[in-house]
């Protein structure tokens, strides 16, 4: 199932990272102010605790460039890319409307509306036709260093080049549009996906 929220490896360590440290903190916090006696902790605990949490930040910060530079580096932008207010001249080899709302994307694709995924093939010349039905919203394909801005009542168009390896491309919005901004995120498909894959795809 294309689920856009769901969670990777890094993103799961890093969460559970994150609770340990919370429960451990609130643990202590209940230690200091119940305890008879004074616990003191040696100066070196101090520093093991600051020296953690400065490897957390700096694993978090690699592992998300790492991230952006692989999205980067498997889809070709020169001259491929593109953002406009009336519709690009030239042949794209697919052509997807899509609707943009809080907060998820619809995608129109022939027959079928698809929300938060939409599949193309390797390598395809790729044209979105992009509208907000609601408030501000933003379409952000981080693999292609692209970015446009839609407001409710006009229309954006976005093309480019699909990677010519296969897998899951996020999409996302950068416009804050409300409570489930950070939710909205959706995936481009490069490839045929499995059956499994087909069956959960959310057709609206």
């Amino acid at each position: 199932m294309y689920e856009a929220l769901g969670l990777d490896a890094q993103r799961t360590i890093l969460i559970a990272i994150m609770l340990a440290l919370g429960v451990a903190g609130i643990a202590a916090l209940f230690v200091g102010l119940f305890a008879r006696t004074k616990i003191r902790l040696p100066y070196s605990a101090e520093v093991g605790f600051v020296a953690l949490l400065v490897g957390l930040l700096i694993y978090g910060d690699a592992t998300s460039t790492s991230t952006y530079r692989a999205y980067e580096a498997l889809l070709p932008r020169e001259g491929e890319v593109g953002v406009a207010d009336e519709a690009p001249a030239g042949q794209f080899d697919k052509n997807v409307r899509v609707l943009a709302f809080q907060w998820g994307f619809l995608f129109f694709d022939g027959d079928k509306a698809l929300r938060n995924v939409v599949q193309v093939p390797p390598g395809a010349r790729v044209l979105f036709r992009i509208g907000a039905s609601d408030v501000i919203h933003g379409f952000n394909v981080p693999a292609a260093s692209i970015t446009a801005e839609l407001e409710p009542g006009e229309t954006r168009y976005v093309w480019l080049r699909a990677p010519d390896r296969p897998g899951k491309y996020l999409i996302q919005c950068l416009n804050y549009c409300g409570l489930g901004h950070a939710q909205m995120k959706a995936w481009l498909v490069v490839g045929e996906p499995a059956e499994e894959d087909h069956d959960g795809a959310e057709e609206a």
